[in-house]
Order: structure tokens, then C-alpha cells, then sequence
């Protein structure tokens, strides 16, 4: 029986599990991988207290080394659902474990959002990628694709400048929404075209992504492009399919919460960070959140 299990490994899962140790809780951390997005974010991050500048795996690293240091728990599994008994929590995991716990807080953050078009699952893995930090390199002086034209899009391209030959950013919309610090960035590397009115419709190819179709959206037209990798960066999508029926989800299946205390609708059940109903997505928001969720689930345990 542990005092509280954590079901996610970012920010607001390690906080929270910082946070836990101190409160002398047994706590345990069951996630399949640390850092959530921070681990793939394509360029340094610069807005987080205490450092100028610093690479989210560095960050994560950090964390990590002081949660461990705390004496926290940590179960690399993935989790298949959640059951309440009486007071008891069960978290079954994929390998079928089956934990006990007082009070769970969900911190799954979310997972790349997919555009279902044909060639995107067939070549994944074969030029199609969602992670710029784990497959940017091996793109090296090879044109590329980037589906998606916000701030996660711009900052992909501005990473794989450092290897592609030439990178194409496809914006859905008529007008870029990246930030104008990543605009001028991107407009100055000198490797970046970008594509507006522009829709995706199939990724096409051989043993490999060779080519793209899109659709001119003003047009009508489609039109052809070779390309040797195709990032997908159109956003995430809340982490949440494991709860199924368990907590109320918003209509982009998001977690909600009491945002005073980040409790679910069940009594012990808290969710932080991305993947809950919250509008504000940074990595310090999540962290606070989980800061806060176990203040309110010590009070919870002291009942």
C-alpha cells in the first residue's frame, strides 16, 4: 500500500513527487519514459526560472537526479487502468501489476496529435516522426517537410537547420501564428520555406518517405512535393484514454478539476499539468500544479 502513486514522469509528475518525499509520503512513480514534451522540445528553453538557457534533457536530467535523491519510487511501466474500492486506489499497469494506493495523481501530460492521412501511419518510423530531437539527425542534408506552422512548428525547423538541406513549413491557415522572435529566426536561417493555405492530404513514398500531396487551400489545387521526412508538429492531445469513464473529460478530452484544490470529481484522484482542463501550458505552470496537488493530498491523507 502506498500513500500516493504518480502516473506520469514530466514536470508536474516530478514535482509533485518531490514535494510527496518531503511530506514523508511512500510515494511511487509509474511512467514509461521522464521528461513528457520537455524531452522533445526542439529548442532550448529559456523561460524557466534559475536558467538562462538550458536543453529540456538537461532540465529533465535535474529533475530526475533530485527526485531520485528523495528516496521516490519509480515503476517504468505504462499504465493500462484505474479502479477505486473503498478508499483504495488500484492502478493495473500493461504488464499486469496490479498497485494499491491511498490518493493517485494523474500527470500524463499529452502525446503528438495525429492528422490520420494516408501514408502517416504506413511510414512512421520510415521518414514520418513526431520527435525532432530523436530523428532531426538523421535527416542530415536531406529535404524535409514540417506539418504544422505554430511556435512547436517554427522551433522543429529552426532545430533541423542544423542538419537538412531544405525545410518546407506547411501552415494550414493563411497566416503564420509562431511568435515573431521564432519568425525572424526561421526568415533568417535561410534554409526555411514556408507554404501557407496549405493541407496535408497524403504522405507517399517507397521503403521511405519520398514524397508528400497537399491540397492549396485557396485554390483548390493539389500539388506535389519530394521530400525524404515529414514532422508533424499540429499539437497534442490530452494523455487520458486510460481513465476511460472514470473522471469528467472537456471536449478536448482534457481532466477536469477543481482548480483550487486540482482535484477530480473522485475523492484522491487529482490531475496536473497539460493534462487537465487547465489553459495554461508551460513547464513551470506544471510544475506549480503539482506543488499544489500534493499540499491538498496530504490534507486529503491527514483526514
Amino acid at each position: 500500500m502506498y500513500d500516493l502513486i504518480i502516473i506520469g514522469g514530466g514536470p508536474a509528475g516530478m514535482t509533485a513527487a518531490i514535494y510527496a518525499a518531503r511530506q514523508k509520503m511512500e510515494t511511487l512513480v509509474v511512467t514509461k519514459e521522464f521528461g513528457g514534451q520537455m524531452a522533445h522540445k526542439a529548442v532550448n528553453i529559456e523561460n524557466y526560472p534559475g536558467f538562462e538557457s538550458i536543453s529540456g534533457l538537461e532540465l529533465i536530467s535535474k529533475f530526475e537526479d533530485q527526485m531520485r535523491k528523495k528516496g521516490v519510487k519509480v515503476l517504468n511501466e505504462e499504465v493500462d487502468e484505474i479502479k477505486k474500492e473503498g478508499d483504495s486506489f488500484f492502478v493495473f499497469t500493461r504488464d499486469g501489476q496490479k498497485l494499491e494506493s491511498k490518493i493517485v495523481i494523474v500527470a500524463t501530460g499529452s502525446e503528438p496529435r495525429r492528422l490520420d492521412v494516408p501514408g502517416e501511419e504506413k511510414y512512421l518510423g520510415k521518414g514520418v516522426s513526431y520527435c525532432t530531437t530523436c530523428d532531426g539527425p538523421m535527416f542530415n542534408q536531406k529535404n524535409v517537410a514540417v506539418i504544422g506552422g505554430g511556435d512547436a512548428g517554427f522551433e522543429t525547423a529552426l532545430f533541423l537547420t542544423n542538419y537538412a538541406k531544405k525545410i518546407y513549413i506547411f501552415e494550414f491557415a493563411d497566416r503564420l501564428r509562431a511568435c515573431d522572435e521564432n519568425c525572424q529566426k526561421v526568415f533568417s536561417s535561410g534554409k526555411v520555406e514556408i507554404i501557407t493555405s496549405a493541407e496535408l492530404k497524403e504522405i507517399k513514398g517507397a521503403d521511405f518517405v519520398n514524397q508528400i500531396v497537399f491540397k492549396d487551400r485557396i485554390t483548390g489545387d493539389e500539388k506535389t512535393l519530394g521530400v525524404e521526412g515529414v514532422f508533424i508538429q499540429v499539437g497534442y492531445q490530452p494523455a487520458t484514454s486510460f481513465l476511460k469513464n472514470m473522471v469528467e473529460l472537456n471536449d478536448r478530452k482534457e481532466i477536469i478539476i477543481n482548480f483550487e484544490t486540482f482535484e477530480t470529481k473522485i475523492p484522491g484522484l487529482f490531475a496536473v499539468g497539460d493534462v487537465n482542463a487547465g489553459k495554461v501550458k508551460q513547464v513551470v505552470v506544471a510544475c506549480g500544479e503539482g506543488a499544489q496537488a500534493v499540499i491538498y493530498a496530504y490534507k486529503y491523507l491527514n483526514k
